[in-house]
């Protein structure tokens, strides 16, 4: 059994206000409260600024000199880039983990599935976010290439905030249907370990969707 890798306190800052920013709690050009933060983790100054900087280094945050840090505005012009990149590096590490997948492993993708239909239905974008990280995240951590799960860790932690921010309700639900249809067939492009296929929806899956979409 692997053993659970070591998360040290900057990592547990860092995926904190990471996951702020990604369903929304954190906005573009808001100002990080370090002080909030410290005292809600119970963590002190030192590794909290190590986070900040790391998430600066990340293009997650900007530092503003007699400011400090805000959350850094989402560069449109390169949402292509971003998302032919995690498309690459998905397609990649599902067909390096096609081979790897457990039976008990493609069961829980497919519950995580029904649990997306059911998010959907209550349009509770939070808890779909959550579901779809954690379907993806299935593959990815079995791809056995630390270098590919790094890369996709830090081009989502850019991209996925942006993703879902739509005051078209039904067009928003229509449009999470058909890429939860998508999840379906990844399923069971895994389950015929199908590479080409899988390949393939990878790619397609993470295209943009453009703005009049939703």
């Amino acid at each position: 059994m692997e053993a659970p890798k070591y998360r040290s306190l900057k990592d547990h800052v860092y995926d904190y206000i990471a996951q702020k920013i990604q369903d929304g709690t954190l906005l573009p050009n808001q100002k990080i409260n370090e002080a909030e933060i410290c005292k809600k983790l119970d963590i002190s100054r030192t590794p909290t600024r190590e986070a900040l900087f790391q998430l600066t280094s990340d293009n997650l945050l900007q530092y503003i000199p007699r400011r400090g840090f805000i959350v850094a505005p989402f560069d449109a012009g390169k949402k292509l880039e971003f998302s032919q990149a995690i498309g690459a590096l998905e397609a990649l590490a599902a067909t390096l983990a096609a081979d790897q997948l457990k039976p008990s492993e493609l069961l829980e993708m497919e519950a995580l599935v029904a649990r997306m239909d059911e998010d959907i239905i209550q349009l509770d974008l939070a808890a779909y976010s959550k579901n779809q990280y954690q379907f993806h995240n299935l593959y990815i951590q079995r791809c056995g290439n630390a270098t590919v799960i790094e890369m996709l860790n830090t081009l989502k932690n850019s991209f996925i905030r942006q993703s879902y921010v739509s005051d078209n309700k039904p067009k928003l639900s229509s449009v999470l249907n058909e890429v939860n249809e998508e999840h379906r067939q990844i399923v069971s492009a895994f389950r015929a370990k199908d590479k080409p296929q899988l390949e393939a929806l990878l790619k397609h899956h993470w295209r943009i969707i453009d703005n009049d979409m939703l």
